[in-house]
């Protein structure tokens, strides 16, 4: 994998002549229409960045997607700040770490009176809808500032209609449908239905492909014959078990591991589990190709730009986990497309290291209106002329993710991610942190933290880390004794590595 490495320097524009220029500057573009006036922003639940045919998924389909990846911008190089649903979701609306948002796990609500880029919107006159799963403090399915048009439900939800009714704009209304087309069909409907000249944001955001895994009925074991190959670092070998900190070689047996996936609740595999996730994946799929059908029907589909993202990865089986949540690469990385035809170049691929922080100030900047200073994330329409080596932009990016009493299997963990290396730094735990060579080993299987090579970029870093302000803590209440059962029959207990030994004085 390669990063983007380019100096680092927070950069504040003029509101709108950066996002002007930047775009006239690109080959395409053209220099006699304005920037997009409206947005889609399609956020999804645990998409990997690499379930999709443009990724050379051995066999997924996935048309309406690749087409927005063929016709528009891929950032290759994409990353959430924490990769936990409200934590992450939060960091998308405001364009601040966690830390400094303080949505730090999935029961947490958003401080009264946070700026989020909706609100800012709201006010430069845009009409706005928020659809979907909000999951910030599960027991509320309230309205949320900034947005005029409300569609959502409380906490996960459901796949299949049940007892649980939808909050349309104050009112209980029954389920009907299967989730994603349920959001879809009200996505599409408010799209068709709009009336008046107003530019609008509409923030669709999906449930799928969140666990437990279950596809639309009409998807269901489409790829039931299709092979799953284990990730090379989900055998239990000692090569695997090398280096590795003792907490993720328990996590194996566990909630989040492969030796007791949730507990065996889903009655699958982990392999089936996959499938069905990929099945689900087709849903979504059909839901950009609905939105985009609208755009084009009501003859908005060259003056809006549409964002398509995750609010997490997923592993699947890398290093004995399943889930998110940790550091690692899968966990981590999303998918990024923008999408705007005659103004984002056709098959344009950005290698600079971007993250969820960023999509605020874009939207913000591309609206004209002034991007506040406490927002953490920068605007990403200077990175589309395809001149970023021109530009003062980041070397490196902050993760992180406190932890939670409910899954006490995954540690408060900081990391920082350069053009190359990633340290990844634990807090409260008695174990060994982590060090990775990305370009030479991508799928982080050799632990380089106690190199005599790297001690000075290992120091270095640490202070790098420290300067981030990122090493706060804001942890949430602890209400049980959380998800903390194991297997008798998966892996046993891990051990402390050699480096961990030294010989005791003898009396």
């Amino acid at each position: 994998m390669v990063f983007g490495m380019i100096p680092s320097q927070r950069l504040r524009s003029v509101p709108g002549l950066a996002a002007l220029l930047c775009l006239l500057a690109v080959p395409g573009y053209a220099a006699d229409k304005a920037a997009p006036r409206n947005i889609v922003f399609f956020l999804i639940d645990d998409l990997r960045h690499d379930v999709f045919g443009f990724a050379g998924h051995p066999f997924i389909e996935t048309p309406n997607i690749d087409a927005l990846a063929a016709e528009g911008a891929r950032f290759r190089n994409a990353f959430v700040t924490t990769s936990l649903c409200s934590p992450a979701r939060a960091s998308f609306l405001t364009g601040q770490y966690m830390h400094r948002h303080g949505v730090v796990d999935n029961a947490n609500l958003m401080r009264p009176g946070t700026v989020t880029f909706p609100t800012l919107l709201r006010e430069r006159g845009y009409e706005t809808a928020f659809i979907g799963k909000w999951h910030m403090g599960g027991s509320s399915d309230a309205p949320r500032p900034g947005f005029d048009h409300w569609v959502s439900f409380r906490g996960q939800g459901t796949y299949a209609p049940g007892k649980e009714p939808l909050n349309i704009d104050g009112k209980k209304v029954p389920r009907t449908k299967y989730m994603t087309d349920e959001l879809s069909d009200h996505a599409e409907n408010w799209l068709r239905r709009r009336t008046g000249e107003k530019p609008f944001l509409l923030y669709l955001s999906h449930k799928g492909v969140h666990g437990l895994y279950d596809p639309a009925p009409r998807h269901r074991d489409r790829y039931r014959d299709r092979k799953f190959t284990p990730p090379e670092t989900m055998a239990d070998t000692p090569e695997n078990r090398a280096g590795r900190p003792m907490w993720a070689l328990n996590q194996r047996n566990s909630w989040h591991g492969v030796d007791f996936p949730y507990y065996g609740r889903s009655g699958q595999t982990v392999a089936e589990m996959y499938r069905h996730y990929c099945e689900m994946i087709l849903s979504i799929d059909d839901s950009v190709g609905r939105v985009r059908e609208a755009l084009r029907e009501t003859g908005r589909e060259h003056d809006t730009l549409i964002v398509f993202t995750s609010d997490g990865g997923h592993l699947w089986g890398e290093h004995g986990l399943i889930d998110k949540r940790c550091a690692y690469e899968e966990s981590i990385r999303i998918p990024l497309l923008l999408h705007a035809p005659g103004f984002i170049p056709a098959g344009l691929q950005i290698d600079a290291l971007v993250a969820n922080i960023d999509l605020a100030a874009t939207l913000i900047e591309l609206a004209g209106a002034k991007i506040p200073r406490t927002m953490d994330g920068r605007s990403l329409l200077g990175l589309l002329n395809g001149k970023a080596a021109a530009l003062d932009w980041r070397d490196s990016l902050l993760y992180e993710y406190y932890w939670e009493p409910s899954f006490p299997m995954t540690p408060t963990t900081f990391a920082l991610l350069t053009d190359r290396y990633k340290l990844i730094q634990y807090h409260g735990v008695w174990d060994t942190d982590e060090l990775y060579d990305l370009r030479d080993d991508p799928r982080e299987t050799r632990n380089l933290i106690h190199d005599p090579a790297q001690q000075k970029r290992v120091a270095a870093m640490r202070r790098r880390l420290k300067e981030t302000d990122g090493l706060s803590l804001s942890l949430g209440f602890k209400r049980s004794h959380g998800n903390n059962l194991r297997n008798p029959k998966g892996a046993a207990p891990a051990e402390f590595p050699p480096s961990m030994f030294r010989s005791a004085p003898q009396n």
